[in-house]
């Protein structure tokens, strides 16, 4: 992605917050607390084979039961009546008297058939639903590099002894392909080396459930009424251990309005902050809140790439950290640099190690930073919107065959600068990879057809994409068409396009 070419009009839809709900539902194991969590589906559209919470988005059926069932009352009443739906749904559990129980087959294949169906089950007496012992821990927005916002309402239930809670079925529901049991140190101690994707708001409730279950000495009960009277949000966002992000709104492509700035390195040690893009004070601030939080020791600044969307002001950005920035030669030429990252070159961050990626195509100093954890993309992919390649200092070309060098390298998970995380990373460049591939011989093919100006090729070349800006969609073109004529497949004779 880059910064707004001239002539694009640069408003981003206003993005809806909607209301969800999520529970954590623990028991007593044999090591200790354990926390129930589900394997996400590879066709669910966020985080597909992370590890989650059940639940979901708040609906017409949850806010009717809050009318009809007296149970249902207070500030979160939709939420839990969300909840009691979902784990239905996705688990074939109830909640009664403060205890986890199995839902009869004939109701739960019901409410999977149609979620309205939960409220008549109820009200019959076919599915039971108590709130007690439910509880409210936490509050979180979802980031705003996302194309949808959540208002997500976190609730807790300790379902009681191993031996008294159900097992979770996976019959019928398509969200989940599997659950766990395990402690919150075992779970995050896999996630730490990388043996699982469990996402960011989990990640952390994990963490403050492990500090409150040692204060407590085990007790979960006490550990959930302290976790309701913290009631800690969002504070971090740990796409994975040693990366942490922080979105800075900046004038970038639309639909993304923000750029995601990145701590890399050992969360107990060294680490870098990859293009702090912040221009106003607001940006830098948040910033310097997630650097001064680390726990370890700032020693760069390091850019991508030089594009307007990822070069902070310099002069906030003095004032907010004393440490030398770091660039690939041809970044340095742009901005005053104290060290040049070549390709191939390790950074050793702590007990961290991350390789310097050279990887020229959307400009000729881009490079990336490849890990255990996955790979800082910069702007060769991205999480929400698309990538140009400009024409004037892109090269479609290198593109495509940096593409195939990441996914040659097959990174555990992709780090945009625009959008959220991407989980399937071989799938998404694979996409790309073809998408672009498929798209430059288009342009091909409409020169040999006979189609010679610009607007004419963008327009053949663009036909599947309608609601493709007329002025990115002749951009791009004319980055297929240099790179055709580097080659030699055709040649510009005034301003008309012909095959060689």
């Amino acid at each position: 992605m880059s910064e707004v070419p001239d002539g694009v009009e640069m408003g981003v839809a206003s993005r809806k917050i909607r209301p969800s709900a999520t529970l954590m539902i623990t028991r007593d194991g044999i090591d200790g607390v354990e926390v129930l969590l589900g394997r996400r589906a590879q066709s669910m559209p966020a985080f597909p084979e992370y590890w989650a919470f059940p639940g979901g988005g708040l609906s017409r059926v949850d806010k009717l039961a809050v009318e009809e069932l007296d149970q249902l009352n207070g500030t979160n009443a939709a939420a839990i009546a969300a909840i009691m739906r979902e784990v239905v749904e996705e688990l074939g559990f109830a909640c009664d008297n403060g205890k986890i129980v199995a839902v009869n087959n004939m109701a739960r294949n019901l409410v999977v058939e149609d979620k309205a169906n939960w409220l008549g089950q109820v009200k019959q007496g076919n599915i039971v639903c108590d709130t007690t012992g439910i509880r409210h821990i936490s509050s979180r927005t979802t980031p705003p590099f996302g194309p949808v916002l959540f208002e997500n309402t976190f609730l807790h239930i300790h379902g009681g002894s191993i031996g008294e809670v159900p097992q979770a079925s996976i019959v019928g529901q398509t969200e989940f392909v599997e659950f766990t049991w395990q402690t919150a140190e075992q779970l995050l101690a896999k996630w730490q080396q990388y043996e699982m994707k469990i996402a960011p708001p989990v990640v952390t409730l994990l963490m403050q459930l492990k500090r409150t279950l040692a204060q407590f000495d085990g007790d979960m009960i006490l550990s959930a009424e302290e976790m309701e009277r913290q009631q800690i949000g969002r504070r971090s966002i740990l796409f994975a251990h040693g990366v942490e992000v922080v979105p800075v709104k900046t004038a970038t492509l639309p639909p993304a309005d923000h750029t995601n700035s990145y701590l890399i390195g050992d969360p107990d040690g060294d680490f870098v902050l990859v293009d702090p893009a912040a221009r106003m004070r607001e940006g830098m601030e948040q910033l310097a809140t997630a650097v001064e939080r680390h726990n370890g020791n700032l020693v760069a600044i390091v850019f991508t790439h030089p594009h307007s969307d990822h070069l902070g002001d310099f002069d906030l950005l003095r004032e907010a950290f004393d440490v030398p920035i770091w660039a690939s030669q041809e970044t340095a030429s742009q901005i005053s640099c104290q060290r040049i990252l070549v390709d191939g070159e390790i950074l050793q961050l702590g007990k961290q190690n991350w390789q310097v990626l050279q990887t020229p195509g959307h400009h000729p100093g881009h490079i990336c930073l490849f890990g255990d954890a996955g790979l800082v993309a910069g702007d060769m992919v991205a999480g929400i919107g698309t990538i140009l390649i400009p024409p004037n200092e892109g090269d479609m070309d290198q593109y495509l065959q940096q593409l195939q060098r990441l996914i040659d390298l097959k990174p555990h998970l992709i780090f945009p600068s625009h959008g959220p995380v991407i989980p399937l990373p071989q799938k998404k460049l694979t996409y790309y990879l073809n998408h672009r591939a498929a798209r430059h011989q288009k342009v091909l093919d409409a020169v040999a057809d006979g189609n010679q100006s610009l607007a004419q090729i963008a327009k053949i070349a663009y036909q599947d994409s309608p609601d493709a800006h007329p002025l990115l969609a002749q951009d791009q073109t004319l980055s297929h068409l240099l790179s055709h004529q580097r080659n030699g497949h055709i040649r510009q004779q005034e301003n008309n396009w012909k095959m060689a």
